[in-house]
Formats: C-alpha cells, structure tokens, sequence
C-alpha cells in the first residue's frame, strides 16, 4: 500500500490492517456455534413439519455480517466464512437426525415395538458424532479434485460467497430477516400459540357464506374432497419462498391428489372409495400416504441408479486425491491425508463399540459387520452425494439413509428381536445419516471458501469444530417437540366455536367408518401426527414395519415405487422426492407452501431477481426462523411450567375468543 493511500485512509479515520486478514478466531468459533444452534433449531422444526430440509449456510453468512460487521465492527470477509462453515456444520444434524431418529418414536405407537423409544440418547449422540466425523474424514480428501480441478459449480457455495463478498448488503439482510422473523414469530404466537388455530378450512367458511339464512346443512359449494385449507403458518409461505420453482414439483404432487385424483374417485370409484374421498383426512390415510410412501421408495431407488454414473467420477477424484497427498507440498494447506486415515480408522472401531452397546443381546460380530457395512456405505454414499450437490444442487440423502438401514435391518433381524433389530440399525443408520449430511456440506463450505480465498485447512476444522454440536442440540430439540406433544391437551371437536379451521368435519368422521379398512393409523400426538408429520422418518418407520412384521402394504408401495422410480429417472433432480412428498404431505400444508413459490415467481418476474436475491429471501428466512423459534419456547412452556389453571378453563376462555374472531369474519 502507497504511502499516499495510507495517509488518504488515515484522514478519515478508517482502521490499517497489515499482515494476513483474521480467520479462524474466538468471534467466528462463538458466533458460528450461537448462529449454528439457532439455525439448527429452526431448520429442524421446519424439516419435521415439511419433510425436506434447507440449507443453512446463506443464513450463516447473512445473520454472520450482522452480527460480526454490525455488531462486532469486524470486517475479515474469511472470517464470517469461518463462522457460517461452523454454523452450518452445526445445521447439518438437522436433516441428517430428522430424516431418521424421529422413526424410533413414530415405530413406538405400534403393538410390541413400545420399547424402541427407549434408546439410549447418549449412545445415540456419540453415534452420530461419529458418523459425522467419519464422513468429514472421507470427503475432505475430495476437495482439491472436485473444486480445483473439475471445477464442480456447487451452486449453493457460490452463492454463499456472493453474500460473503457483500458486507454491506449483507447487514441489510440481516435487518429484513430479524424484522421477519419478528413478525413470524408474533403471528404464530397469537394465532396458534393463543388461539390454538393451525387451520383454516377456506371451504367450510365459502359453503357457510352462501348457505341461506335457518337452513342446518351448509351448502355444497366447494366439496370438502377438494381439502381447501390453509395452514396457519408464515413458516410454510417462507420455505415455499426459498425454494421458488424448484417446489413446483412439491406442489404438484398435492394439487394432483386432491383437485385430480379425488374428483375422479368421486365419480368413478367405489361406493366405499366415493365416501372415503370426502373425508381428506381419510383419503390420504388409506391411498395418498401409503402411495407416497411407495414413491419416496422408488425415487430413492432411481436417484441411485441415475448417481452410478458419478461413481466413476467420484472414483477417480479419489485415486488422484490419494496421489495427491503422497506430495507434501500439494497438501500444505489441507489437513493430512495421514490424519483423516486415522480419524477413519478410530470412528469404524468407535462404531463397532456403539453398534454392540445399542442392543443388549447384539454380539461383537454382528456389531463389526454392521459398522464396516456402515463406514463402507458412508464412503461409497459421501461420496456420490458430494459429486451430486456439486453437480446438481440436489443430494439423495434420504435415498441413501433408507437403502443403509434396510440392509442394517436385514444383518441385525438375523440373530436380534424385532425392538433390537430397529434399534441398533438405526443408532448406525443415524451416524450414516450425519456423515451423508455433512459431507455434502463441506464441500459446499470449501466451495465459498475457495472463492473468496479461505485457507482450506482451516475451513475443514471449523467444520469438525460445528460438528460435534449439532447432534446435542437436535436431538434435545427432537425430545423437546416430542414431549411437548404428547403434553396437549386434545384438539377441538367439530362442534367448538373453531370448527371452521379443522380439516375434517363432523359427517366427514361419521362417514369414514363406512370403510371396511382403518381409515387413519395417524398418531394422535408426537411424531407422525398432523402437527409433527416427520414424512421422511414416518417413510423410514413404514418400511422398517413392513420389513421386521412382514407386512406391506404391497399393491400401494409398488404402483408408488414405480411411478416415484420414473419420476426419479426422468432427467430432473429431485423430481421423484418432491412430488412424493406432495403426495404423502396433507394437503392443507403444501397448499400453503404452493403460495410462497408463486409469491417468488411472481417477484421474480416483477421486481427482479436482484430483489428477490436481496429482500425476498431474507425475508423469507426470518419466516422461518421467527415462527420455528416462538414454535419451540411454546412447547418448553408447556412441558416445564404448566398452567395451574385446567384444560378445561382454560379451553373455555379460548373458546369465547376464538367465536369472536369466527363472528367477526
């Protein structure tokens, strides 16, 4: 720097730094594991309720310059890339334990599998910790073939490093995000905190406008097998935002269901099947579900298929890496390949050990063939997945978990009981899951890093230092929402003052018995019921049911299996998942999830891609973040001080409020 510069900088008093920009520091460490823990915590919630997870390094990056900029007055662009890589180390048990844990709780309901949710949670942790750490070993090796030379695009880095490189805008954001979430947060806690609104049948309220004054039966205007409800959830409308086009297929998976298929049903179906579509509850229970089901299958099962062609990728990235690390110089600023090899080696013996403690009557052998299964999947499947975000933007997490566990199930059903079996092939599952996730996280955090000029090195052990956090926090989370569940009080009936906002009427409940099946094994409470659906865990927990019991619902799992494998292999990643989901998901939810990407369409094409990129999104995150937030103190509150007042009293005095509000609309 010139001598003329430094005096024209030191005029208006702004700071000189000489030597290297800070990096890997106390502020980056402590704010990436506080920002980590709140995303975390918001991702999660949001995942158990929509069934896919986002991202959390762009929210890292912009609550990052708010924080570190505005807050802190530093201005070390690598070091906020220090802080989100943590934090979004942190984020990455979010989907990698809700994806599969919550299948434990989901398989207790069922008669002779009570104990399953007994686990034991400290085990459970140090598995995923494990695995997290094993999958980090396995891929860091990858980064200078995948990144340095293929010149993978890994969309989601780039655009990491786009906020990285704007402080100023990113503090902006940060004020549009805090602002909506703010407001997120303040709505959900009056309508659903106070209220105890989560619906609102739009159907049931237009019927009601134009059926005549003293006549008892509602008018028949908008059928209640069309399910126009809306979700009471700025959440939804903020991930629908986030995901833009690419949660059409979402979309479309429901809109299919219920304003196609029933309708079609009602006309030519059975007698049993036309008084089963009037009841949405009943039809998804009984055709929907199980077929969304059979579609997350066989999309997991044609992702891997359409991944083969990666594996010689993949493999070859690998030999070059391994040729790579025997030239010292090559690797200066990467961790040593030695050292990861290590890592590797002690996580498969520290598997062994938690895969033979996770069942009392499990042997050493079949805990060592599980844990070298599990750490061979986990680099096979790291491995792909990395290639495939690289590529794609898309990971078949969910695929690759489903497809390990079932062959876990299949090694662990020889010489176990049914709990034992489940049990342990998901405590190894678990850390499958984790390392899956945060493979393919770091090579998107080693993407930015490598564009904005982050130390390699460094950045792989920020990413170790996140890890080992994320398990604590979302499996606490997951108890937390779990119990807080169990702990309400039941939801109104159809006669409340409030039954315009349930989804399900009272002759909807009348009628569905007329069928000779169950109509709905829902849970009541806790996880795989409507206010905690975990889709991909209550998948997870059916195909463990049907493999341990021997019974499957084949016919629906099949005609799913096929169409989500079509689906899967027609070219567009994630298809096959998405509309699944739509399918499986209840309508009320994806049709609120539908109006956020038709909002970001629409500000697309109106006010710009720039405005969505620099308001919509933050926005949107502070959705997210707002609503998951209030969504859990709410459920602490109920579990560790409850009201002295009786459900009953209380139900009372909401019941008056929530007929003023129905009165006044």
């Amino acid at each position: 720097m010139s001598d003329d510069k430094v005096n024209q900088l030191l005029r208006k008093g702004e700071q000189i730094r000489l030597g290297p920009y800070p990096e890997f520091t106390w502020p980056a460490v402590l704010v990436g594991w506080f920002l980590g823990a709140i995303i975390a915590i918001s991702i999660s919630y949001a995942a158990l309720k929509l069934g896919f997870s986002i991202e959390g390094s762009e929210l890292a990056a912009i609550l990052g310059w708010g924080i570190l900029r505005g807050l802190m007055g530093r201005t070390s662009i690598v070091e906020n890339n220090i802080n989100q890589t943590i934090a979004s180390a942190v984020n990455g048990a979010s989907s990698g334990i809700m994806f599969s844990v919550p299948a434990l709780f989901i398989l207790s309901n069922k008669p002779g599998l009570e104990s399953v949710a007994d686990f034991n949670v400290p085990l459970m942790i140090f598995a995923c910790i494990t695995g997290a750490f094993i999958g980090l070993a396995f891929v860091i090796p990858l980064r200078k073939q995948m990144i340095d030379f293929q010149r993978l695009p890994y969309p989601s880095g780039i655009a990491v490093a786009t906020i990285l490189k704007s402080p100023g805008a990113g503090i902006r954001k940060s004020a549009y995000l805090f602002g909506a979430a703010l407001l997120s947060g303040a709505v959900y806690l009056v309508v659903s905190g106070i209220f105890d609104i989560h619906e609102i049948d739009l159907g049931a309220i237009i019927n009601r406008a134009f059926t005549p004054e003293g006549q008892e039966t509602l008018a028949n205007i908008l059928p209640s097998r069309y399910s126009l409800v809306f979700y009471a959830s700025l959440m939804t409308v903020g991930v629908g935002f986030l995901s833009g086009k690419g949660g059409f297929w979402f979309g479309a998976g429901g809109f299919i269901c219920y304003w196609f298929l029933s309708p079609c049903l009602s006309l030519w179906g059975s007698e049993e099947v036309k008084v089963l579509v009037e009841s949405p509850a009943g039809i998804r229970g009984e055709i929907y579900k199980p077929t969304g089901i059979g579609m997350l299958i066989g999309a997991a099962m044609g992702g891997i298929i359409m991944a083969f062609p990666l594996i010689r990728s993949a493999v070859t990235s690998m030999r070059k890496a391994g040729k790579d690390g025997r030239d010292d110089s090559a690797h200066k600023d990467e961790l040593p390949i030695r050292l990861l090899g290590i890592a590797i080696l002690l996580g498969a013996i520290l598997l062994v050990f938690l895969a033979q403690q996770s069942a009392p009557d499990m042997t050493w052998g079949m805990a060592a063939a599980m844990a070298l299964l599990g750490t061979l999947w986990i680099w096979i499947a790291g491995v792909i997945v990395a290639e495939c975000i690289g590529r794609t933007n898309w990971s078949p997490l969910s695929g690759m978990t489903l497809i390990a566990v079932t062959i876990l199930i299949v090694i662990a059903n020889s010489g176990l009981d049914k709990p034992q079996t489940i049990v342990s092939s998901l405590v190894v599952g678990a850390a499958i899951c984790l390392a899956i996730s945060q493979a393919s996280d770091m090579m998107l955090d080693l993407k930015s890093g490598y564009l904005v000029g982050g130390v390699p090195k460094r950045q792989q052990m920020a990413q170790f230092v996140g890890a080992w956090l994320g398990p604590c926090i979302v499996i606490g989370l997951m108890f937390v929402l779990h119990w807080g569940a169990q702990s309400e009080t039941p939801k109104q009936t159809a006669s409340s003052p409030a039954a315009a906002t349930q989804p399900a009427t009272e002759a909807e409940t009348a009628q569905a018995p007329a069928v000779s099946e169950p109509v709905d094994n829902t849970p009541k409470d806790g996880f795989g019921s409507e206010k905690l659906p975990a889709p991909q865990a209550d998948a997870l927990a059916s195909v463990i049911e049907g493999i341990v019991e021997g019974d499957v619902p084949t016919y629906r799992y099949v005609a799913g299996g096929g169409l989500g494998f079509l689906l899967a292999v027609s070219g567009l990643g994630g298809i096959g998942v998405m509309v699944a989901l739509g399918f499986y998901m209840p309508f009320y939810i994806v049709l609120t999830y539908t109006i956020g990407c038709v909002l970001r369409i629409i500000t697309d094409k109106t006010a710009g891609l720039r405005f969505s990129e620099q308001v919509g999104i933050p926005i949107a995150a502070g959705l997210i973040v707002g609503e998951a937030l209030v969504g859990v103190v709410i459920t602490m509150i109920k579990i560790f001080w409850p009201s002295t007042a009786t459900a009953q009293e209380t139900g009372q005095i909401w019941q008056v409020l929530q007929s003023t509000v129905l009165q006044i609309f």
